[in-house]
This record gives C-alpha cells, structure tokens and sequence, in this order.
C-alpha cells in the first residue's frame, strides 16, 4: 500500500454533469494501455475496453481503478469506446493506485501463517494513515482455539480495533462482512497466504482468482495476485483485490504519526501534552509515553519517518548538509562531504595537469636560455 504509501490526497467535490448526452462509467480495471470500463444505463453492453485520448496523456493526467470518467465515441458492436474525462476524485491511494476508496478491509489469518505482532501494527499503522476507514480481519478461525480467538479480541482491543473473526472454509462471518462491503468500494489488504484471494472468491464467485497455498518452508504465503482489479459484489459494493506483500512502506510524516495509533488519539482525548509539538518520544509532560503495547513500534516507525522525511528534504534540497546511505540494509543518515575538497581527480584531470606543468618548466628552461645567450 503503500503498501508506498502516502497514501490519500483529499479533492474537490465531484461534480458530474447530468446530460443524455455524456456516457458516464467507472474504471474496474487496468491493463497495459487499456482500461475497463462499466458503463452507467441502459446500453448494450455494460463493459467497454477503452483507451485514453491523447489530451490526458499530454497533460499526464493517470487513469485509475475506481476513476468514475466520461467515454466518448462508444463502439457497442466492438465493445469499445476511448475515457475523454477524469473527473475529481473523493480519495487517492497511491500503493495499490485506488481512487475513491471508502474503507480498507485487512486480512489477518490467526494460523497458517500465524500474525505476528509487529507486521500486523505496521499495516494497521499503513491502513490508517490512507484516512479511509478501517476493518480488521482475522481469517482462518476454525483453525484457532476458543482460547486463541479470546485473547486476540483482548488484546486488539487494547490497540483500538474490533476484529472481525471469520472463516471461509465454514463460511463463518461472511454475512457480517458483505454488510461491511454493501454500497462501498473495499480496498483488500494484508499479507501473502492469509487468505484474501479465497475470500473474495466466496463473496464474489465469478472473481474467480487464483489462490496458492502456503509455503512449508517459511511458513508464509506466496503471492498470487498480480495487478488491481475492482470487482463486483452482490450488495452492489465495490472489492479490490491488491497484491500480497509482507512489509508495506511507511511514507508519512514524522508530526502525522500519532494520528494512525487509537491508542494515542485515545490518550490525547482525555488529556494533552505539555508541548503542542510533542513526538511522544522523550519530551517532558507527555500523557501517551511509554504505558501500552504498541509503544515501541511507534518509536521504530517514528525513526522511519524521521528519515523518509530527511530523504524528501534532501531531494529538494540538493546542497543538504546530510546523504543518505545503506548500511547492511539499514538506511542511515551521514554528513555530505564538500564535493571539491574530497572528490579525487580522474587520470586524465591528473595527466592534463602534468603536461600543464611540464609546459610550465619548458617555458622557464627556454626562457633562462635566452637570457644567457644575451648575457654573453
């Protein structure tokens, strides 16, 4: 989301022009240049392949999944027809690219693979700071003890969430979340091998995407999904299936941070710090310090932030005082050297610089020559 991201970038209010005339849609799916589109009415058919007119290509306007557009010059024989328009977006989701997301739905599997704590708050923590709303999954239950689904209830809910416990096989809780889904399009987020691809397949049969199973090996899933595609659902809602990955990116910025934690909105809605600006880190009369779980992965992503942020302050500013570098997998940031005091010189700046000084002597040779033959 990104997985890179950033994630959400608010819009104006979308403004449609409502004319017999205009052939609205939404983009369902991508693919190389080519863009599915279902179209709004009655027409013969509801899907059309199209193209994008060079105008949006000139000014690099992107089509995206979920895009609702206008489609000129519609072929209903071939089924075809070209997006003339974009029109504003409500949301932005850069990883996986999404616009119009209203909520993201992660997926958590309670065994095969088993959560692991911290992967599971880095995604909470990249779902949150998307601004859409979140649903907490926790697939695979009928493979989890009375015991095991009680004490991650508890201890989700210190974390602020309400997981949904659910299993396909069994077909256990999927009423609860086609409610979840009905009239909103769902972003599918979460780990490889917990399951998404079959839950989507059981609320949605004619996706039919392909599942894999999980590796022996690593005990982690194998990805199986390859692109985004929206896909529709009974309940008229929206579902997006992304491609699986184990560590999302956190790209945000260091004073947004706390927002994506409950448990520190939770703090900061009883009381506040002593300092407007405070990072929750070590700075005196901080009411969210150091007194809940999560608290140490807040000061890992913190550090993250800290040096995506230093990273964007160096791209802008090419002459920063700091580089950044990687050290056994781990970026870190050093003092820039002065480019002219450090740089070395290339054999032929070295070779120029001899023949220089060679040229140099020769002239002083011949000069000191000429002055002893007038002497004489």
């Amino acid at each position: 989301m990104s997985a890179d991201s950033e994630d959400l970038t608010p819009v104006s209010s979308e403004i449609i022009p409502q004319t017999s005339d205009v052939l609205l849609g939404k983009v369902l799916a991508v693919q190389a240049n080519y863009y599915w589109v279902r179209v709004e009415g009655e027409h013969p058919k509801s899907m059309l392949l199209c193209t994008r007119r060079s105008l949006l290509k000139k000014i690099g306007q992107r089509v995206m999944v979920g895009d609702r557009v206008r489609v000129d010059e519609p072929d209903w024989i071939q089924g075809s027809g070209a997006i003339a328009e974009i029109f504003p977006r409500r949301s932005v989701l850069d990883r996986p690219p999404i616009a119009n997301a209203d909520q993201i739905l992660l997926v958590f599997a309670l065994s095969e693979p088993t959560i692991e704590p911290y992967q599971l708050s880095r995604f909470l923590t990249k779902a949150e700071s998307t601004g859409s709303e979140v649903c907490l999954c926790l697939s695979k239950s009928d493979l989890a003890t009375l015991e095991e689904k009680q004490h991650w209830a508890e201890r989700l809910a210190e974390w602020g969430y309400c997981p949904l416990f659910i299993s396909v096989r069994q077909r256990m809780g999927l009423s609860e979340i086609s409610d979840r889904l009905s009239q909103k399009i769902t972003v599918v987020a979460g780990p490889s091998g917990v399951g998404k691809s079959s839950l989507i397949n059981q609320l949605i049969p004619a996706a039919n995407l392909r599942t894999a199973a999980v590796s022996g090996k690593l005990a982690k899933g194998r990805h199986t999904t390859r692109h985004t595609e929206l896909f529709e659902l009974p309940t008229s809602g929206l579902l997006a299936d992304t491609p699986g990955f184990n560590q999302p990116d956190l790209d945000c910025a260091p004073e947004d941070l706390a927002d994506y934690f409950p448990e520190i909105r939770q703090g900061l809605a009883v009381a506040r710090c002593q300092f407007n600006d405070c990072t929750h880190r070590d700075e005196p009369g901080c009411v969210v310090r150091g007194n809940w779980e999560r608290y140490e992965h807040y000061l890992t992503f913190l550090e993250e932030a800290i040096v995506f942020q230093a990273h964007l302050n160096q791209q802008s500013d090419p002459d920063a005082a700091m580089k950044l570098k990687s050290k056994k997998g781990e970026a870190q940031y050093e003092p820039r050297l002065d480019t002219k005091k450090y740089r070395q010189e290339s054999r032929r700046t070295r070779q120029q610089s001899l023949q220089s000084l060679k040229n140099d002597i020769d002239r002083l040779m011949e000069s000191d020559e000429d002055e002893s033959d007038s002497g004489n």
